[in-house]
């Protein structure tokens, strides 16, 4: 008898799983969509226990559900968010954009016909007992969606001057016609211009977001004037009749598989209503954490302004003036990393107060360690209403201020940051050099001996040109790069120098810059020195030697004669921060004891 009753209370929960349980649902099979452009579709047959819907899309950010089996044939889920698009032909599809509480199948529910009765087969009971016959249950003829918690795009008012419903970002794709979107505009970008074989034009490009997510959008030429004085950076518009293509990931640090093209069809209008829609979607990395993340990943982050450096200007290759600001962010995790800005941004700037700036789609650049710039298609906000920002004003100001910071990024002359610090033996252990690049690092060393014995050199006296000259016997130096006789000779330093630290020595090649600071002397000087005063020479090398420094050296394996060797030469010589060096050392040593 109690297995009887545990029969007719399965059958019954099933049948009337709708009634009971609203928005669970059994998946009852899936399938992967062919001849789709951009990410793979899957399309899924789903029932409640009452009725049957064969027209359902997955979302492409759920996808890895489908990919990694997590969404299988009579698995149990729970569906939290979804939007309905009518087909041409009358049909409904649902997308799925969220999906909750996925189970391992536990029923088995036979396959019905489209939009039909489920009929669910109950356990058979044990051979040779008779079971008592089941209650009758009024037949389901039609199907009838069950009223939605999240409204359906029907639902949601219409656009001023539109027929089409508002639909959030996360529906759209390539194969809708009519849709509008109400959105904020995260960032917009100057009017750029280009000129080549086919022409001229113009182009500018916004991004915006709502609710469900964010997307890219382009205008160019006649859409430019169009719309550019129209939008405003964090003001909300309906927006309708764009192109939508798959997104090109080089130019878009958004998160959609899609971006937006506007056409002379595209309506843009403002929206008063604003209150519901985000600021922006960002997902903020700790400043600690950027180190492990690969050289050029386009990342979220936000911190406070702890100092920032004068406004310079660059001349780019095409000979075109650039601004360029750099200031340090810092976090709660007690890190510090340089961000660049550019642009009327840089000009713009102000760090004086110390505000807490987010920048979203930063790119991170093994520069100096690591180091962040903000490039065109980034968004800079200052002092943002965000629930993140709110919190690191007010640790900052409770205790952040007096946290000095440990820096990722390299600082010029002194002997912090988290450069590639490397040992003299690291360097044979590691096989730096051996690939086939050369290798940076940085190291602590220590001069043991510096050969004189032809350091100098007669160049050419040309400002760009170092090349050696050949003494004409007659009072002229001929340069045979310039192809020219000269009057007169500059000297040039190329210094070898043997360095050591507590593990391992190396020779390495130094050049003019790097040779004077180690001899605290220019070649010009020593070069007189040399010619009058043999013994005032000696001593300047000998007063050179053991002084420690900060090399900053590349390493190559090279052959010569068959004979493989590694070649190093030092590219920077700075003296030693020891209260930078110190704090690189402690941070190892908390490491280590980690």
């Amino acid at each position: 008898m109690y297995t009887y009753l545990c029969i007719h209370i399965y059958v019954y929960c099933i049948m009337h799983w709708g009634s009971l349980f609203p928005d669970c649902v059994f998946s009852q099979n899936i399938r992967k969509m062919d001849g789709t452009s951009g990410p793979p579709r899957f399309r899924i047959m789903m029932n409640d226990g009452r009725h049957t819907m064969s027209y359902f899309m997955l979302s492409t950010q759920l996808n890895s559900l489908a990919e990694q089996n997590l969404l299988e044939p009579n698995c149990v889920c729970m569906l939290k968010k979804s939007v309905t698009n009518v087909l041409k032909d009358g049909r409904r599809r649902r997308l799925r954009s969220a999906v909750e509480g996925v189970s391992p199948s536990a029923f088995h529910i036979s396959h019905p016909a489209p939009e039909s009765v489920t009929v669910i087969h109950p356990p058979l009971p044990p051979a040779g007992t008779s079971s008592p016959p089941l209650p009758s249950y009024p037949p389901h003829t039609a199907f009838t969606p069950a009223p939605a918690r999240n409204p359906t795009p029907s639902a949601l008012p219409s656009t001023p001057g539109g027929s089409s419903k508002v639909v959030p970002i996360a529906s759209l794709n390539p194969y809708q016609s009519k849709w509008t979107i109400r959105a904020r505009v995260t960032n917009r970008s100057n009017i750029r211009t280009w000129s080549n074989s086919r022409g001229e034009g113009k182009l500018f490009s916004m991004e915006i977001v709502d609710e469900s997510g964010e997307i890219r959008i382009t205008g160019f030429n006649q859409e430019v004037d169009k719309f550019y004085n129209l939008i405003e950076v964090g003001k909300v518009y309906y927006m309708s009749k764009g192109t939508l293509k798959i997104a090109n990931k080089q130019y878009s640090s958004t998160k959609n598989d899609y971006e937006m093209t506007l056409n002379g069809e595209s309506s843009i209008i403002p929206c008063d209503d604003a209150s519901d829609l985000p600021v922006a979607l960002c997902s903020f990395v700790a400043i600690s954490d950027l180190a492990s993340h690969e050289k050029d990943a386009v990342l979220d982050v936000i911190g406070v302004c702890k100092s920032v450096d004068e406004l310079t200007r660059l001349t780019t290759k095409a000979s075109r003036e650039v601004s360029k600001r750099t200031f340090n962010l810092m976090d709660q995790s007690g890190c510090t990393v340089s961000v660049t800005l550019w642009g009327e941004e840089a000009e713009n700037f102000d760090g004086s107060a110390q505000p807490i700036v987010a920048i979203k789609g930063a790119k991170l650049s093994d520069f100096g360690g690591r180091s962040l710039s903000a490039s065109f298609s980034s968004t800079v906000m200052i002092n943002p209403d965000l629930p993140e920002a709110f919190k690191l004003r007010g640790w900052y100001d409770k205790e952040g201020h007096a946290v000095e910071g440990q820096s990722l990024t390299e600082a010029r002359g002194s002997g912090g940051g988290t450069t590639n610090w490397k040992t003299l033996s690291d360097v044979k252990t590691e096989h730096l050099g051996h690939g086939d690049k050369a290798d940076y690092f940085n190291s602590i060393a220590t001069i043991v001996y510096l050969r004189k014995e032809n350091c100098l050199y007669q160049a050419c006296p040309s400002p760009d040109c170092n090349k050696k000259v050949v003494d004409q016997q007659n009072g002229m130096y001929r340069c045979e790069k310039c192809d020219k006789e000269f009057p007169n000779f500059k000297y040039r330093l190329i210094l070898s120098a043997n360095i050591a630290d507590y593990g391992d020595n190396q020779w390495v090649t130094c050049f003019q810059e790097s040779a004077e600071a180690i001899l605290g002397q220019n070649a010009a000087y020593l070069g007189q020195l040399k010619d009058s005063n043999e013994a005032a020479f000696e001593e300047i090398f000998q007063q050179a030697n053991f002084h420690t420094f900060v090399f900053r050296s590349r390493v190559k394996l090279e052959t010569y004669n068959d004979e493989s060797r590694i070649k190093a030469t030092v590219m920077d010589v700075k003296p030693v921060d020891h209260k930078e060096y110190s704090k690189r050392l402690i941070m190892n040593i908390r490491k280590m004891a980690v």
